[in-house]
């Protein structure tokens, strides 16, 4: 007669006597496929690189590490918004059984611009950040890293033809109520700048770039004032940071 296998010792679970308490403890680097509702109601399929960590009490010896991805895996099943992402690190912590879970999506977002004169399409990539926190609350901040024009004041004002300007990259990570899209953020970004920046530019559309930018010369700390004027007036936006 064959024999009942005896249950796997959980060796996580067991107690530890150093009484030291870990902040964060999980898998980091997780590359993930993510597929994103996008604001015009459509999806886009990206690859993330994922970090999750809960707590570990002191009395704990490990957390289980399987039950990261199961979770994951579980909501992946639908297209992510930007409001689903506190529901995830919730599900994190609970099923972990933890006090405290923390989950970390970094991507590239894919938008189609058109060219400003010419309307030639072209798909440009941002770098977007998911990061949440969950204890008793979640706290979610999503963070965006746009490409854009600066043009020196200082150059245009002391010389007698032209002034040089520069790509720089713009970042706001903000905390805000309701819904705010991915393309609501790189839209308020992009707006601070002298000139957006284009995948496609035919000649017409150069030109326009040019003189935008040489009629809207700006330091970065315009940059970041003008950023922040623009987040203080969105009634959306609770509080942000701006690199």
């Amino acid at each position: 007669m064959a024999e009942a296998a005896a249950p796997l010792p959980d060796v996580q679970s067991l107690q530890d006597r150093r009484r030291v308490a870990i902040d964060k403890v999980g898998v980091k680097n997780v590359t993930y496929p993510l597929t994103l509702r996008t604001r015009t109601g459509g999806t886009q399929t990206t690859v993330a690189s994922v970090n999750m960590y809960v707590s570990l009490p002191h009395y704990q010896k490990g957390t289980h590490m399987s039950r990261f991805l199961e979770v994951l895996n579980e909501h992946n099943s639908e297209p992510i918004t930007p409001e689903r992402i506190p529901l995830i690190t919730k599900a994190i912590r609970e099923r972990l059984e933890a006090e405290e879970a923390h989950l970390e999506i970094n991507f590239t977002y894919f938008v189609q611009k058109h060219a400003p004169v010419t309307g030639a399409p072209g798909l440009m990539d941002y770098k977007v950040l998911f990061e949440c926190s969950s204890n008793a609350h979640e706290d979610f901040v999503m963070g965006v890293k746009a490409p854009a024009a600066s043009l020196c004041p200082c150059s245009k004002e002391i010389s007698r033809y032209g002034a040089h300007n520069q790509r720089c990259e713009i970042e706001a990570r903000v905390r805000f109520d309701g819904m705010l899209w991915i393309e609501d953020l790189i839209e308020l970004i992009e707006r601070s700048a002298s000139a957006e920046v284009y995948a496609v530019l035919k000649r017409p559309d150069e030109k326009y770039v040019t003189e935008a930018a040489f009629d809207n010369p700006k330091f970065v700390e315009d940059i970041v004032r003008d950023l922040a004027v623009t987040l203080n007036g969105d009634d959306r936006i609770v509080q942000y940071t701006i690199n």
